[in-house]
């Protein structure tokens, strides 16, 4: 009796109600084409080394639109509910790859604060507001230990704390400090911005203990490193992931091989999805997390040239590239449960 009643138990707390994808992608030097004499993005205008014209933006939108449109479709007809992106210059940017035609139907609106980085690049997120409501969010800048990096500023984390269909979701839009200058000597900054980003969950969850809590970016590290295991609190191994704790699916992918950007002939996996504990429990209610994919098609790849089957690049050097992006997209799928 008692075993018949905690099966029906079971049956009765886990009816998937609606399913959504939620997905990240580092843009690649997503810049506009005016000179903004605050940051050094000079480079990227039409008198700039890079003669960075109209005619390239227009062709990178395009691109870029090709790629957000296409993700997760077998999931979701409509598209990912929510989008990270990184690498990006301003509003400007946003708006314009908002508004493409592959994407406008979809009526994306982004949420976006400008940071001191010395590149002028910065974090944002995409949501449909169909899917999403934002009800606040906020930059968390990042200081960087002395001797750590050249640049004293680096990207903000952007935290988003909104209703996805209903649930209360917490999300936070990462790009941490590049592996300039050496892995070992740049490890300090980004363990820094990680720390930056723990202290706010911590808080959060010192409220809310089971708070839905979703980490996501370009981390520049890989998901067995110090910044994201140790500071994170992380784990790939799901039934080892405790209270407090992180699901990283990522592990699994790096150690089969499979990355999202290479760097002399080896993969690497910094564009990662991380989910709390709380989602991972599928013996509760609420956003649980079901499987993670990199977003892979042929036209994404180099085809030639010593580069070949690396992800295609928008600039090769100063020369343009025609292509996406330096880094593949990443996106997770989450089921909702519900008592029924």
């Amino acid at each position: 009796m008692k075993i018949l009643l905690l099966t029906t138990l079971l049956v009765f707390i886990n009816h998937v109600k609606s399913q959504t994808i939620i997905a990240f992608y580092n843009l690649e030097n997503f810049y506009d084409t005016i000179d903004n004499p605050i940051t050094n993005d000079e480079e990227f205008t039409p008198k700039g080394i890079k003669k960075y014209g109209t005619t390239i933006y227009t062709d990178k939108i395009f691109h870029l639109a090709t790629v957000l449109s296409s993700i997760g479709l077998h999931y979701d007809a409509r598209g990912p509910a929510l989008i990270g992106v990184a690498e990006i210059e301003n509003d400007t940017v946003l708006r314009d790859l908002s508004n493409h035609f592959l994407l406008r139907e979809r009526n994306y609106q982004f949420i976006h604060f400008d940071s001191r980085d010395a590149r002028g690049v910065d974090v944002a997120l995409f949501y449909r507001p169909q899917k999403f409501i934002p009800m606040y969010s906020k930059k968390l800048p990042v200081t960087l230990p002395g001797g750590a990096k050249e640049a004293y500023f680096t990207r903000d984390i952007l935290y988003v704390k909104g209703l996805l269909e209903k649930d209360t979701l917490h999300v936070f839009v990462n790009h941490w400090p590049s592996r300039r200058g050496g892995e070992e000597r740049s490890a300090p900054a980004r363990e820094a911005a990680a720390v930056v980003c723990r202290k706010t969950i911590d808080s959060i969850q010192h409220v809310t203990p089971d708070a839905a809590i979703i980490i996501m970016g370009d981390l520049n590290d890989n998901p067995s490193d110090k910044s994201i295991r140790d500071v994170l609190k992380s784990s790939g191994v799901r039934n080892e992931v405790r209270k407090h704790m992180f699901f990283n699916p990522w592990v699994a992918f790096l150690q089969m091989g499979i990355g999202t950007l290479a760097h002399n002939d080896t993969w690497g996996l910094f564009d990662q999805i991380l989910v709390s504990q709380s989602m991972t429990d599928t013996l509760t209610q609420g956003w649980k997390f079901d499987q993670a994919f990199i977003f892979y098609r042929p036209y994404l790849t180099e085809t030639k040239g010593k580069y070949r089957g690396y992800p295609k690049r928008t600039w090769e050097g100063n020369t343009y590239n025609g292509g996406f992006s330096d880094h593949f997209p990443t996106y997770i799928l989450l089921k909702r449960l519900i008592k029924i």
